[in-house]
């Protein structure tokens, strides 16, 4: 899928189509995560830390 940048103000949006956001789990509300490699960019919601402490722990675990 490919996107462009929206003028929003003095900045630049980036409309988010529906069905990723459902798959995301993401809402309006949700809180977003941006990372960067220099190259591609990474837009995640914001995990709960006891979600990711249990998820690493089962992790160990494996």
């Amino acid at each position: 899928m490919t996107k462009n940048l929206i003028k929003h103000g003095n900045s630049w949006g980036l409309v988010i189509d529906r069905p990723i956001l459902d798959l995301s789990q993401i809402e309006p509300n949700t809180p977003l995560e941006l990372s960067t490699n220099g190259d591609v960019l990474v837009i995640s919601p914001q995990r709960d830390e006891k979600r990711r402490e249990r998820f690493q722990s089962w992790m160990a675990g494996s």
